[in-house]
């Protein structure tokens, strides 16, 4: 994430205008072809309206207190390393939750090992979501809409592939990636910058305030405390 709490995030930001310089987090998934797709497609209702969203993302590491990412002073553990991104995917296309409910796993010194969570919406919408450092799920992002089916196929943060599926008929879309992804924000920013613009259209402050404010939602409920 862009800090380890709201708090951080606001005072990056208000410095930022204070001082009239350009910050934004750099959230790569916002700016990747194949997420902009399925975001323009959502949000035309080309399929009807999303009813659910499931999206995971998880890896093995094996423990050891010298690594960043079990590294209580430094927010380690699955949810603000992976969660960020499951969570992400439900803020940009249903927005703000109503309720949060939430479940984790804790390693020995503290931090979490996996956590489950849960977002209720108006008119019965929900987000099922994961981040684990125990396994390597499928890290698909799957939009289920009145009418079909948008599948983020694997690693759905980063380049790759997007389904849809309409009853029995599967139609697979290749956005002919030739780097790692990175580019793309990059490319953005250096925009911004000829612009002379202080703050990004795309990852907004407002988002990046909504971001941070749900990880620190969640890492309430869970009982998740950093050094």
């Amino acid at each position: 994430p862009f800090a380890m709490n709201s708090a951080e995030v606001e005072l990056m930001i208000s410095t930022a205008k204070d001082n009239n310089t350009l910050v934004m987090e750099a959230l790569w998934t916002y700016f990747l072809p194949h997420y902009n797709y399925v975001l323009a497609e959502l949000q035309n209702k080309t399929y009807g309206k999303l009813l659910k969203l499931e999206a995971d993302f998880g890896f093995t590491r094996a423990f050891t207190e010298q690594s960043r990412l079990f590294n209580r002073s430094l927010g380690g553990g699955s949810l603000l390393d992976l969660g960020i991104y499951p969570i992400f995917a439900a803020l940009s296309t249903l927005g703000v939750p109503e309720k949060i409910t939430a479940d984790a796993t804790f390693f020995a010194n503290g931090v979490d090992s996996s956590c489950t969570m849960e977002f209720s919406y108006p008119d019965q919408v929900s987000a099922s979501l994961k981040s684990t450092l125990l396994e390597s799920p499928s890290g698909d992002a799957i939009f289920y809409c009145e009418h079909a089916t948008i599948k983020i196929n694997g690693s759905f943060h980063s380049p790759t592939t997007v389904t849809i599926i309409k009853g029995e008929h599967q139609e697979t879309l290749d956005f002919d990636y030739k780097t790692n992804g990175y580019n793309y924000e990059i490319a953005h920013f250096n925009q911004l910058l000829r612009q002379q613009k202080t703050e990004s259209d795309i990852m907004s402050f407002n988002f990046s305030k909504d971001l941070i404010k749900t990880l620190d939602a969640v890492r309430d409920i869970i009982g998740l405390r950093y050094d």
